[in-house]
């Protein structure tokens, strides 16, 4: 079912309008093109055609930029089908680090720095709980996912993060973690020595900012929420299915806009949850949009510890081994292709490409052709 209103729909209209904004700088304004061309002619696309019937249909390509809300669904399918064959036998454990909103103008002056620094500082805590004996006294493993925005489309950085619930001792076995099925660490310590740490970081990233913006982070707690540990390994892909590749507002919370408005859905967790309608005028809804735009070549999902690139492929099957007694061997994932079509009109047959077209367009004589609006 198509949704009502698109983001893309919503750039189109206010047309000139997003290139003259000195609000977006130029890396938006590049993403929020390729967002408003997606799957349209301005990309080119492909002919296909039944070998069957014969039937022909005309697909646009997708911008495949990760800020999309169309073209999420093959690249997050592909993280988790990647991330199913390294699951543990052990508990897995959620922990949110939020930073609080004194350090949104930097968040927006420099996103990279503190984006950077919050990773660090999150997995140097983590790291550290997990190293003290008094709570584990092993190496851990963590997976980080960074979010920046709240449900209404304003700037909320935070990093979910999926801890395993035991580690490898400096022996080299699987020591599990005494958290008796409650949370993996003290929440109220990992609190404050995040907020020490963090603070210590943006000093260092921020040599000429004004003290006074770092003495006031301590006058208040910082948010750190930890929930109870995953219930199985099943729940723990099903949660990375739907947060890994997450954006900030998907086309199906939208309702309606127009040349005056934007009507979306959200829930405001400070009501209890209550699921309300916002509306902002188009420009405002961009901006907000914007603000959830990455840098270039920003890494928003990293991996830690003994989950990390270089030591998984040793330190998973070592673990398995361990708790099960199965020799196994991580193989490199191979991204899959676009699905298969088959022919909407005999539906028999799988439709074949018999021609590709740029940005200028099908040849003339297949213009008239009923498109797809299907990610390729």
């Amino acid at each position: 079912m198509r949704p009502a209103c698109e983001v893309a729909q919503v750039i189109r209209q206010l047309g000139e309008q997003v290139e003259r904004s000195k609000q977006l700088n130029h890396w938006q304004k590049r993403t929020l093109r390729l967002i408003r061309d997606c799957r349209t002619a301005a990309l080119g696309g492909h002919l296909d055609q039944c070998p069957g019937c014969s039937h022909l249909r005309m697909s646009y390509n997708s911008c495949r930029n990760r800020h999309c809300p169309k073209c999420q669904g093959l690249a997050r399918e592909d993280w988790v089908a990647a991330r199913k064959a390294e699951l543990l036998p052990v508990p897995y454990f959620h922990v949110v680090f939020t930073l609080p909103g004194e350090l949104n103008r930097l968040c927006l002056y420099a996103p990279e720095r503190v984006y950077d620094a919050l990773f660090a500082t999150a997995w140097s805590v983590i790291d550290s709980f997990a190293g003290d004996g008094v709570h584990l006294g092993a190496r851990t493993g963590m997976i980080a996912i960074l979010h920046t925005w709240g449900q209404n489309l304003s700037l909320h950085p935070h990093l979910h993060c999926i801890v395993l619930g035991g580690g490898i001792s400096p022996a080299g076995y699987w020591k599990r973690a005494r958290s008796k099925g409650r949370f993996l660490f003290p929440v109220k310590a990992l609190s404050r020595v995040m907020r020490a740490r963090m603070v210590a970081a943006l000093r260092k990233a921020f040599p000429g900012e004004d003290p006074q913006l770092f003495r006031a982070l301590f006058t208040k707690p910082w948010v750190v929420y930890a929930k109870r540990p995953f219930a199985g390994p099943g729940a723990v892909i099903d949660y990375l299915g739907r947060y890994t590749h997450k954006i900030a507002i998907s086309n199906s919370r939208l309702i309606s806009c127009d040349a005056e408005r934007v009507r979306f859905r959200y829930k405001d967790y400070r009501d209890g949850s209550t699921k309300k309608v916002m509306e902002l005028s188009p420009m405002e809804f961009i901006r907000r949009f914007a603000q959830h735009i990455l840098p270039r070549g920003f890494v928003r999902i990293r991996h830690y510890g003994i989950l990390s690139s270089r030591k998984k492929a040793v330190s998973i099957p070592q673990i398995i081994l361990q708790l099960q007694g199965k020799i196994i061997s991580l193989t490199r994932y191979q991204r899959s292709k676009a699905p298969a079509v088959v022919c909407p009109c005999c539906k028999k047959l799988l439709m074949r490409t018999i021609l590709r077209f740029d940005h200028r367009g099908p040849p003339a004589r297949y213009r008239n052709l009923t498109t797809s609006s299907e990610p390729q």
